[in-house]
């Protein structure tokens, strides 16, 4: 599946979750990252990601599709990592 996380964390917590999501995603922008994942390893991606955030004042969105090709997107201005020309 193809996904896009966004992130609102912590200041303490937020150089560990980005470390974190580089492991699974691309990172495109402070505290968004995109690419395709498997199920399970979204699973263990938000299992981990849950231990380090404190549910109380951080959260975590995921938006999910079947396939890449069903999402337009459209970039405006500097573009940090380009997910184009991965091998």
């Amino acid at each position: 599946m193809y996904v896009i996380l966004v992130y609102d964390m912590g200041e303490r917590r937020v150089a560990k979750m980005l470390k974190h999501c580089r492991k699974y995603l691309n990172w495109i922008q402070n505290s968004v990252f995109e690419g395709e994942i498997s199920k399970a390893r979204l699973t263990e991606m938000m299992d981990r990601a849950y231990e380090i955030m404190d549910d109380q004042e951080d959260s975590i969105i995921v938006f999910k599709s079947k396939n890449k090709d069903w999402l337009e997107k459209e970039i405006m201005g500097f573009e940090r990592q380009s997910t184009g020309n991965i091998l």
